[in-house]
C-alpha cells in the first residue's frame, strides 16, 4: 500500500522519518514495508530526506493521485483539512490524522462518509501523543463496559500547574505561562490550551470511543486555568491536594457527564505526581477496574509513533488481519444525555476573601446549610489588614445548589471580589 503525507511540519516531518528510520522493524513485523509515495507540503523541512520522494506543494495532489492508498493529514485546522480528507475518502483512500480538533468537531460526518465508501479512518495520534489510548480502549479493554476515563490531557496547562505547585515557586500564572512559550511548550496565542479547548477535543473522542455515544463538543463543561493562583496552590497543598487540569467523561445509565476544568486532586494520588508536560488517561472498566496510561502527551516523536501506528493497522485491516472503523459505522452509536454542569454532583473548594469581623463565619456558615451544603475542611488566615482568607472544602452537592450558594455569598457586604471555585475529583 502506497501513503501520501499531507503536511510537512512537527509531525509531518517526525512521522516522515520515523518510517525511514524503522522500515526494517516494520517489515520484520508486518512482512511489508511503509512506502511513502507522495509528500504535499508548502516547504520541505530541512531534516527530511525528500530524495526519493515525489514532492507537491499543492496538498490536494496526493488525495487526488490514483496511485496513493492511504492519506496521512498532519496539516492542523479545521476548513482545509476538513476538505481534504473529505476529498480522501470520496476518492476511496483510507485516512490516518492527527487532528483532534477535526475529529471532535466533524468526526461524524467524516465516519459516515468513509463508512459509505468503505475506506478506514484512524486518529490515535489526535490524543495524548504516543500513549496508545485509542488501542487501549478499543482493543485491550474491548470486553468492558467503560464507566469513566479521567485524564491530564493538555501537556501545557499540567505544566504550568506543575511549575506553580513546586515548593518556594512565587511566580504568577502570567510569569509561568511566559516560561512556557520561551521553551516552546505553549503556543504564542495560548487560549485552546489554558482555557481547556484542546483537552475538550480530546475529550470528546475518548468519550465517543468509549461509551459508543455521538461526538459531543459542543455539549462538554469547559473551564481553563487562568484564574488559579498561588494561594489557591498553597492552600490545596494545606488540604492534601494537588491542582490538576482533567477531562472527565462518566456514563450514569442513559446519562453521561463530559467535562474539563480544574480539580483539586489528593496529593498521594496516582495523578498527582504526573509533572510538566505529560499526559496519563486512567479508564474504569467494569471487569478490569482502573487502569493508567502515562507518557509524552505531544512532540514530533511521540505523535508521529502513533501516527505510523495507525498506517500499520490499516495495512493489517486490508489483509483481513483486524477490525476497522472502532463501531461508528453501521448505526452502532448509542445516543445518550449529556449532563449539563448543573446537574453534575461533587464537592467543591471555596475561597473567599471577607473582612475580618465577628460573625461573617457564623452567616457564611448559615448560607451554606440554606443549600445543604456542609463543610468538611475550613482555613481561615489573616493575609492583609481587616481581612482574611475564608477557604473551605464542601461535602458532595449538585452544583445548582452550589451555584446559588456562591451567588448569595458573592452578594455578601463583608465578601471582597469573586468566589472562587475547584472542584474536587474524587470518585476514581
Amino acid at each position: 500500500m502506497k501513503v501520501g503525507i499531507c503536511g510537512l511540519g512537527t509531525v509531518g516531518s517526525g512521522t516522515f522519518n520515523l518510517i525511514s528510520k524503522n522500515n526494517s522493524e516494520i517489515e520484520r513485523r508486518l512482512g511489508s514495508k511503509v512506502h511513502i509515495a507522495q509528500v504535499g507540503c508548502r516547504r520541505e523541512h530541512p531534516d527530511c530526506n525528500l530524495s526519493n520522494v515525489d514532492v507537491s506543494y499543492d496538498i490536494f495532489d496526493v488525495v487526488r493521485n490514483p496511485d496513493i492508498d492511504i492519506v496521512i493529514e498532519v496539516i492542523g485546522g479545521l476548513d482545509v483539512a476538513r476538505s481534504l480528507v473529505l476529498e480522501a475518502i470520496r476518492n476511496g483512500k483510507h485516512v490516518v490524522t492527527a487532528n483532534k480538533a477535526l475529529i471532535a468537531e466533524y468526526g461524524q460526518e467524516i465516519m459516515d462518509a468513509a463508512a459509505e465508501k468503505g475506506v478506514q479512518i484512524k486518529f490515535e495520534a489526535a490524543i495524548a501523543g504516543g500513549i496508545p489510548i485509542v488501542k487501549t480502549i478499543t482493543e485491550g479493554l474491548a470486553a468492558n463496559r467503560l464507566e469513566w476515563i479521567v485524564g491530564i490531557i493538555n501537556g501545557t496547562s499540567n505544566y504550568i500547574l506543575s511549575k506553580m505547585s513546586d515548593v518556594g515557586c512565587d511566580l504568577s500564572f502570567i510569569d509561568v505561562l511566559k516560561d512556557a512559550q520561551k521553551l516552546g511548550y505553549a503556543e504564542a496565542d495560548p487560549t485552546f490550551d489554558v482555557e481547556g479547548v484542546d483537552a475538550a477535543h480530546k475529550l470528546t473522542i475518548l468519550a465517543s470511543i468509549a461509551f459508543g455515544i455521538p461526538f459531543s463538543f459542543d455539549a462538554v463543561y469547559t473551564e481553563g486555568i487562568s484564574q488559579i493562583n498561588a494561594s489557591d496552590i498553597g492552600y490545596a497543598r494545606e488540604l492534601g491536594y494537588v491542582i490538576k487540569h482533567l477531562g472527565i467523561a462518566r456514563v450514569q445509565d442513559d446519562n453521561v457527564e463530559i467535562r474539563v476544568h480544574p480539580c483539586l486532586v489528593a496529593a498521594d494520588h496516582m495523578l498527582a505526581q504526573v509533572k510538566g508536560v505529560m499526559n496519563a488517561v486512567m479508564v474504569g472498566g467494569d471487569a478490569s477496574g482502573s487502569t493508567m496510561y502515562y507518557g509524552a502527551g505531544a512532540g514530533s516523536s511521540p505523535t508521529a509513533s502513533a501516527v505510523v501506528s495507525d498506517v500499520l493497522d490499516i495495512m493489517r485491516a486490508s489483509e483481513g488481519k483486524t477490525a476497522g472503523n472502532l463501531g461508528f459505522d453501521n448505526g452502532r452509536l448509542v445516543p445518550k444525555k449529556i449532563v449539563s454542569i448543573e446537574k453534575v454532583v461533587g464537592s467543591a473548594y471555596l475561597r473567599l476573601i471577607v473582612s475580618d469581623q465577628p460573625g461573617v463565619m457564623a452567616r457564611i456558615s448559615t448560607i451554606l446549610s440554606q443549600h445543604e451544603i456542609s463543610i468538611e475542611s475550613l482555613i481561615q488566615k489573616n493575609t492583609r489588614d481587616d481581612y482574611a482568607d475564608v477557604v473551605i472544602v464542601t461535602n458532595a452537592v449538585f452544583e445548582e445548589s452550589l451555584d446559588l450558594a456562591i451567588k448569595k455569598l458573592s452578594s455578601m457586604e463583608d465578601v471582597r471580589g469573586d468566589v472562587t471555585r475547584i472542584r474536587v475529583a474524587e470518585f476514581f
